[in-house]
C-alpha cells in the first residue's frame, strides 16, 4: 500500500474531526454551498498536535527554512501559529519564533497589541490562518505587522483554498497576491478534496459520491475561479 501524502492524510483528518462536512449550507456571503469547513470544531490536544504537523509540512514544503517568525492573527490563528512552531521544531529541527496580536491594546505593563516574539526589521514572516474567504483578516493584520517592524511577509499559510471568486473575478488568494504581493499556500485545495474523496470510503462511509461530486462541481462552475 502506498504511503499517504500529508495532503491525503489532512483530508481524512478534517473529515474525522467533523471539520469538513457535506450537505446544505449557506456561507457568510450568502452562497448556498454543498460543503462546509468549520475549523472551530478542532478541540482536542491530539487534533491541535496533528494540525500543527500539517501546517509545518506545508510551510516546510513551500518555504524550507526561509522563515524567522510565524504570526497568528487573533483569535483562530493563535493556536495554529503555536502548534505549527512546535511541529517545525519537532519534525524539522527548526526553532521558529511565533507571535500574535491582541484584539484590544493592553494599557498596563508593557502595553501594545503584540504578544510573543518581538518582530525585528528584516524578519521573514509567515502568517498562519485557518481559511481565507474575502481576505479581510489579511487587510486587518498587515498594519499590525508593519507597525511592529519593517518585516518581509513571505507567505500566508491556510488549511483549505476553496478556490472561489472574492468580490470580483479573482479568488481571495489571487487578490492577496495582487494587492500585497503575498503568496498563499493552502495545505489542500477543494479540487484536491474532490479528487481524493470521490468514491472513497472513510471509516465505511463515502462522503463524496457521484451526486455530491456533481453538486460540488456545479458550485465551482458558478463561483469558482
Amino acid at each position: 500500500m502506498e504511503e499517504m501524502t500529508y495532503k491525503e492524510e489532512f483530508i481524512e483528518f478534517m473529515v474525522r474531526s467533523g471539520v469538513l462536512t457535506f450537505g446544505d449550507f449557506t456561507t457568510k456571503s450568502g452562497r448556498k454551498t454543498p460543503y462546509f469547513i468549520n475549523t472551530g470544531n478542532y478541540k482536542t490536544g491530539y487534533q491541535a498536535s496533528k494540525l500543527g504537523q500539517f501546517y509545518a509540512a506545508c510551510l516546510h514544503d513551500n518555504l524550507g527554512d526561509q522563515v524567522d517568525a510565524l504570526f497568528g492573527p487573533a483569535y483562530k490563528g493563535i493556536p495554529l501559529a503555536v502548534s505549527c512552531s512546535i511541529a517545525l521544531y519537532e519534525q524539522y529541527g527548526q526553532d521558529v519564533n511565533y507571535c500574535f496580536n491582541r484584539k484590544e491594546a493592553k494599557d498596563h505593563g508593557e502595553g501594545g497589541t503584540m504578544v510573543g516574539y518581538k518582530l525585528q526589521d528584516g524578519d521573514r514572516v509567515a502568517i498562519i490562518e485557518d481559511v481565507i474567504t474575502a481576505g479581510t483578516a489579511i487587510r486587518e493584520c498587515l498594519p499590525v505587522l508593519q507597525g511592529a517592524a519593517k518585516v518581509d511577509i513571505r507567505a500566508l499559510v491556510i488549511s483549505v483554498d476553496r478556490m472561489e471568486k472574492g468580490t470580483g473575478d479573482k479568488s481571495a488568494i489571487q487578490e492577496v497576491k495582487e494587492q500585497y504581493g503575498i503568496d498563499a499556500y493552502p495545505i489542500v485545495t477543494v479540487r484536491e478534496i474532490i479528487s481524493y474523496l470521490h468514491g472513497r470510503e472513510i471509516d465505511g462511509k463515502v462522503y463524496i459520491d457521484d451526486e455530491m461530486k456533481a453538486r460540488m462541481e456545479a458550485y465551482l462552475e458558478k463561483y469558482g475561479i
